[in-house]
């Protein structure tokens, strides 16, 4: 998948541009639509937290850092265990599950409140008024969206980047 970024000057247009994706077969849940809080996007598909903030990016990031300090304390844990105890490779599973669980959780957190970096290009049309519409279209139909998006709005700048 690709990710379309267009920034909409009016609410109208977005609304009509939305209905246009939607008869070119592009689903509702493929759209994301991002707003200064002065707008009101009311029946446009808002952008949520996936896409404004780091949250996915501090999963991955979370889980495998929380991944190797996990297999490492297995491995200290196999190999100088507590007296009395043999431990193998189980204990190694174990705690790198732990970890991938662990480091997740942590990250996502922290990112959770960390607005979304690739949107930082956007930021100032935004507080202007502007709209950033997201579409995340499939690689192969790229070329068709951006040409339909411009038969019908050919004022319109279009970005072309990766999904999350």
């Amino acid at each position: 998948m690709r990710r379309l970024y267009l920034l909409i000057p009016e609410v109208e247009i977005c609304r009509t541009l939305v209905g246009e994706l939607k008869d070119a077969g592009i689903s509702e849940r493929h759209v994301h639509v991002l707003a200064s809080l002065r707008k009101r996007l009311e029946g446009l598909p808002e952008a949520t937290v996936w896409q404004k903030t780091e949250l996915a990016h501090g999963i991955w990031i979370g889980a495998a850092l929380g991944a190797v300090a996990g297999f490492m304390a297995g491995l200290l844990g196999m190999y100088f265990p507590p007296p009395g105890l043999v431990l193998g490779w189980g204990v190694v599973l174990a705690s790198s599950l732990a970890g991938i669980t662990f480091g997740a959780f942590v990250s996502a957190m922290m990112k959770l409140h960390e607005h979304n970096h690739k949107l930082d290009r956007y930021h100032v049309e935004i507080e202007r008024g502007k709209i950033l519409m997201m579409v995340d279209v499939p690689r192969t139909r790229v070329y068709s969206i951006k040409k339909m998006i411009l038969e019908h709005h050919a004022d319109a700048r279009i970005r072309v980047g990766e999904t999350a």
